[in-house]
């Protein structure tokens, strides 16, 4: 996992397609601005290798330590969906890291 200097481990569940997947990079750089060696694993839900902790969140839902932020369920084994609207904010991956 790649920790940020808050040592957090922050994590991005996507799939390919989801409109919202680089919205959500850019608020995730945007929080993580000024923290030169702040990081994030990207999760494709579509791969082989997904952790299946991490399958069943919606398209995108960001994880920090494990938790996801925002408001978010998990979705049933066949199912898969894209988050309507702004998935989380700066200010949620802020708090969450304690900034």
């Amino acid at each position: 996992m790649v920790r940020a200097a808050t040592d957090a481990v922050i994590e991005l569940v996507y799939f390919a397609g989801c409109p919202h997947v680089e919205a959500a990079r850019a608020t995730l750089r945007e929080a993580l601005a000024g923290e030169t060696d702040a990081r994030w694993v990207e999760w494709n839900v579509d791969d082989d290798d997904v952790p299946q902790r991490v399958a069943r969140y919606p398209s995108p839902t960001v994880l920090v330590d494990g938790t996801p932020l925002g408001d978010v369920t998990r979705l049933p084994a066949e199912a898969r969906a894209c988050r309507s609207g702004e998935a989380v904010t700066v200010a949620e991956i802020r708090a969450a890291l304690g900034r």
